[in-house]
């Protein structure tokens, strides 16, 4: 597609989604703020920011898929991985609403752009949203989606695509200000829409993306600010301080009659029922009392994952805690680690495989911990770049960060094994840094495919042992694999050995490698954890 304001190509969507995932970060604290409605629990804006971080993510794959080439991915690529993208990471009610919005101009925009088909996806975006809601509520981000697809609507005939969305970001604007009168929250609270907020924003950086010139006038809101109390969360459902318990979010690969029951049976469960998606995969919120149930409806609708349940309770109760005086936060592979790593007291985020951590994600479990100083551990030498930049955006919240550039979970066991949060900060990060950089790292991994490694060639299905990040060792089957790891990283030394067990790896692999550990290297102890569901057969640690 020809590069120009008309015509928005792949490169128009890449550049929106960096504006809004700057705007979103800058903007995070303030709309998170004024978060009153459907539950005070001031995540909106943080949600937001991880829901475009994932549909930035995704852009981004796409593009690299065409580095080798002299070409850019085509504009409808670029927007339906935008969509995905979004639908994949969407967080929370406004999250999951900002998902189907641009679900909705996807399906629009793939199909051609320009002026016109920029106000078909305003107003499709409109619908869908509105649709995907079990029951839409004015004054809401719905409302300020309407104003502005019906502004666009409005622009002139034959405006090109910038003309159309600043008409449309005008319009949102407007309506914005208006919500306070159409939700008694709001009014009551003094502020206007968190969600809403969130979608000009967007539109503000979608202006900008089209038209190489950000708004004229910056949005700020007329309503004047008042602080919300912190216990008001309302639901949309009855007006109840107290509200359900639980949120409940999870993707779901199910058809779509299974979904309409879904729907039916949560609606009766709960209430801010959001299901967003479609083509086999969905995006499910709601919240309710019973967790366990709003799960099970969706394991008889089809295969739920990427389960997250946020107890609104505990978060009243301890809403503005004094904060800790030191935190450590631990990226882990596996559920087994997580447990282990909390029950040391440390804040926990859980990289799935194939699913690394955002830099919000980060940041999120960094405004978790509560304290004024924080401890930073990876474990992943591909999240570098992702741990820095969340270093810095807390540190420019006010947290002391440090952050350790551990590469492997078990390097991030022997850090924290000696973390004493009573000595000085400075002392204690040497400490866990000496710790992290005294531990050789190795881990099992399957061979997907016959491809050439430092080791040799490998085929499909063949045992690879990897020391320190490169491959060491091919072999064929786990347990002897595992054990020319180890004799070759304790050939060099070592007093103790950590191995990390995957979810269907059996315990008797274990208690053979400890055997030989014992007979072919004399006082080196071994400990053993169950990581869980972790990717890897056997994660190894020699310090």
């Amino acid at each position: 597609m020809p590069q120009t304001a008309d015509e928005p190509d792949a490169v128009a969507v890449r550049t929106w989604c960096s504006l809004a995932l700057d705007a979103l970060g800058r903007e995070r604290e303030a709309i998170d703020a004024i978060n009153v409605y459907p539950v005070a629990d001031g995540d909106t804006g943080t949600n937001l920011y991880l829901t475009v971080e994932s549909a930035a993510a995704a852009v981004e794959a796409v593009f690299a898929a065409h580095e080798t080439g002299t070409s850019v991915p085509s504009a409808a690529d670029a927007v339906r991985a935008m969509a995905h993208g979004a639908l994949i990471g969407a967080r929370g009610n406004s999250g999951t609403i900002l998902a189907q919005l641009l679900r909705g101009m996807a399906g629009v925009l793939a199909e051609g752009t320009g002026g016109d088909r920029m106000r078909l996806a305003l107003d499709r975006a409109a619908v869908w949203a509105r649709e995907a809601v079990a029951h839409p509520v004015e004054g809401t981000v719905l409302t300020v989606a309407d104003r502005a697809a019906a502004a666009a609507g409005r622009a002139a005939p034959g405006a090109d695509t910038a003309e159309v969305a600043r008409a449309a970001y005008e319009g949102a604007r407007a309506a914005l200000d208006a919500t306070p009168g159409q939700l008694p929250a709001l009014a009551r609270a003094g502020v206007v829409d968190a969600g809403g907020r969130g979608l000009v924003t967007l539109l503000g950086a979608l202006v900008e993306a089209v038209s190489g010139r950000a708004p004229e006038q910056p949005y700020e809101t007329s309503v004047p600010f008042v602080p919300p109390p912190a216990d008001d969360a309302e639901c949309p459902a009855d007006g109840d301080a107290g509200g359900p318990a639980f949120e409940v979010i999870y993707l779901l690969e199910a058809g779509d009659e299974a979904v309409e029951r879904l729907r039916t049976r949560l609606d009766a469960l709960g209430d801010s029922l959001v299901v967003v998606g479609g083509d086999g995969l969905w995006n499910v919120h709601v919240h309710v009392d019973d967790a366990g149930a709003a799960v099970e409806a969706g394991v008889e609708a089809g295969r739920p994952y990427r389960i997250r349940i946020t107890h609104f309770a505990a978060d009243r109760a301890h809403a503005r805690p004094e904060p800790a005086g030191r935190a450590v936060v631990v990226v882990v592979p596996g559920d087994g680690l997580a447990a282990l790593c909390r029950e040391a007291g440390a804040t926990t985020v859980l990289a799935r495989p194939g699913e690394p951590p955002a830099s919000g994600e980060l940041v999120d479990a960094i405004r978790r911990a509560h304290a004024r100083e924080v401890v930073l551990l990876p474990n992943d030498g591909d999240l570098r770049h992702t741990a820095a930049a969340a270093a810095e955006q807390a540190r420019a919240q006010g947290v002391r960060v440090a952050l350790i550039p551990t590469r492997a979970a078990v390097q991030g066991i022997a850090a924290l094994a000696v973390h004493e949060p009573d000595r000085s900060f400075d002392e204690d990060v040497v400490a866990m840094t000496a710790a992290a950089g005294a531990t050789r790292y190795a881990e099992l991994a399957v061979a997907e495919r016959q491809s050439w490694t430092s080791a040799g060639i490998c085929q499909a299905g063949d045992i690879l042992g990897l020391i320190d990040g490169d491959v060491a060792v091919i072999g064929q089957d786990v347990p002897a694999t595992a054990r020319k790891v180890l004799d070759r990283m304790l050939a060099a030394g070592g007093e103790l050995v950590t191995l990390v067990l995957g979810e269907h790896t059996p315990a008797t692999l274990a208690d053979s490698l400890e055997q030989h550990v014992r007979e072919a290297h004399l006082a080196v102890d071994t400990t053993t954890y169950a990581g869980g569901h972790q990717g890897a057969p056997l994660l190894i640690g020699v310090e």
